[in-house]
């Protein structure tokens, strides 16, 4: 019981603090014991126990009392029992005068830039992600990349919005290229990481155990690049990393939240170069591939679902792959800890709430709402005015008129203003063909319907 609740803790935690602050300072904690209403975690050096207290105690408590726990204290302990995992202590590399096979995670001046270096999560393989219609491209150019590193779709960049299995499915490359060549050096690095060791290269002087590093990569992946926009010298170094890896035909993977065309302070220079391979954008997962992951999850770690309560997930949180495993892990959690099988009245009163969608949308809404975003006066989208950036919106409203409200096309039409159907049935079939590769359309279409049900 105390594994699933601090897993249940873990996911949600995961979910509310950077990938790196996750890693570094909750990744390699426990729950040790909870009695007398002192619930004590075990954490492996003293570093992590004075961030937990002094830091994030009050994330920690709060998100304890989400899943049911309210102890009158939370202490940290040190417990000798808890280490780094092998493959993180591989990935752990001294940058120093030392030899480049030597190993440590203890902390001192010259590691600094690496004690918090997270490495591949051996967990994020081919055989456990989920391959939906949405990510089916994505999933064929990394396994093409993993048989054979460098020689093609290099580099290769893959975008798409939060929680979608970016991460998971760049992973699973540099697990796989491990797996087929053991010596094969695969670096995993999130931006954040990548611009905190460049900066602590430049004030301890060891830039040049930073450039060497990561120029003698294999395989170098990282992960929401987005965030190196408007870093001029950190830019600049990245800019000099890529080029040396290509031009020896080492392979480069890079995820993003948004295509290089629509970084914001990107140099032109690197946008260039994330281009010039293969660029793929990875959709929200469909109803389908959303049950599947559910039932997998619930799989993995020994748990029996009725299908009831898996569509009640998958209908839940529909474009966010870690929620919809944090919540999955809210329930099994509750349910544990309470005795109760989780059956689709459990999940409706533990997870129903304010996160459930509203019954009663109006037409009148979407078309407002539609009109909002794309900053066009409700007038505009309703008259008879024919230019491009009131067509397109019309359209996509039209369309969501169609998805959402399942509405007829003759109704549809005289919602927008328009006296003729079949002006309808070309907008909703135009949009849906353009959704398929406009990433454009897309996150506009994504953006209003979240904002309908907030």
């Amino acid at each position: 019981m105390q594994d699933s609740l601090w897993q249940a803790v873990l996911g949600e935690i995961e979910l509310s603090v950077s990938r790196a602050s996750f890693v570094t300072w909750f990744k390699n904690t426990r729950l040790l014991r909870y009695k007398d209403e002192i619930l004590v975690i075990g954490v492996p050096n003293v570093f992590i126990k004075q961030q937990l207290e002094q830091k994030y105690n009050s994330l920690v408590v709060s998100t304890l009392s989400k899943n049911g726990i309210s102890p009158q204290r939370v202490e940290y302990k040190i417990h000798s029992g808890i280490t780094p995992s092998r493959k993180e202590e591989d990935d752990t590399v001294i940058l120093s005068d030392k030899s480049a096979n030597q190993v440590s995670s203890r902390p001192n001046v010259t590691t600094l830039t690496h004690t918090y270096r997270q490495g591949l999560n051996d967990r994020y393989t081919f055989e456990n992600f989920i391959v939906g219609s949405g990510n089916e491209l994505a999933y064929a150019a990394c396994q093409a990349i993993a048989s054979s590193p460098g020689t093609k779709y290099n580099p290769l960049f893959v975008y798409g919005g939060v929680g979608i299995g970016k991460t998971h499915l760049i992973q699973a490359v540099g697990n796989a290229v491990r797996g087929n060549k053991p010596g094969a050096h695969v670096v995993y690095v999130s931006t954040e990481q990548f611009v905190q060791e460049f900066l602590d290269a430049i004030r301890f002087k060891k830039n040049t155990d930073f450039a060497g590093y990561y120029r003698s990569a294999d395989v170098l992946i990282i992960d929401d690049v987005q965030f190196i926009a408007g870093k001029e010298k950190t830019q600049e170094e990245f800019f000099h990393t890529f080029n040396a890896l290509h031009q020896a035909n080492k392979q480069i993977i890079i995820s993003s939240d948004k295509p290089p065309k629509d970084i914001p302070t990107l140099e032109e220079r690197l946008r260039s170069r994330f281009a010039q391979g293969m660029a793929i954008d990875m959709q929200n997962p469909d109803f389908e591939t959303r049950c599947a992951i559910v039932q997998t999850k619930a799989n993995t770690i020994g748990a029996t679902l009725p299908p009831e309560v898996v569509d009640f997930l998958a209908n839940l949180i529909q474009t966010n792959i870690r929620e919809l495993e944090g919540a999955l892990n809210q329930l099994l959690a509750f349910c544990d800890m309470r005795g109760l099988e989780p059956d689709i009245g459990v999940a409706t009163s533990l997870l129903g709430g304010n996160r459930t969608r509203p019954k009663h949308i109006s037409a009148k809404q979407i078309v407002e709402r539609t009109a909002k975003h794309f900053q066009i006066p409700l007038e505009d989208i309703l008259g008879p005015k024919r230019d491009k950036d009131i067509v397109v919106p019309r359209q996509i409203a039209m369309y969501i008129l169609r998805s959402e409200l399942h509405l007829s096309f003759p109704k549809i039409a005289r919602e927008l203003g328009r006296k003729d159907h079949t002006t309808a049935i070309h907008s909703v079939e135009k949009i849906e063909k353009e959704a398929n590769y406009d990433s454009d359309i897309r996150s506009a279409i994504t953006e209003i319907k979240e904002r309908l049900y907030v």
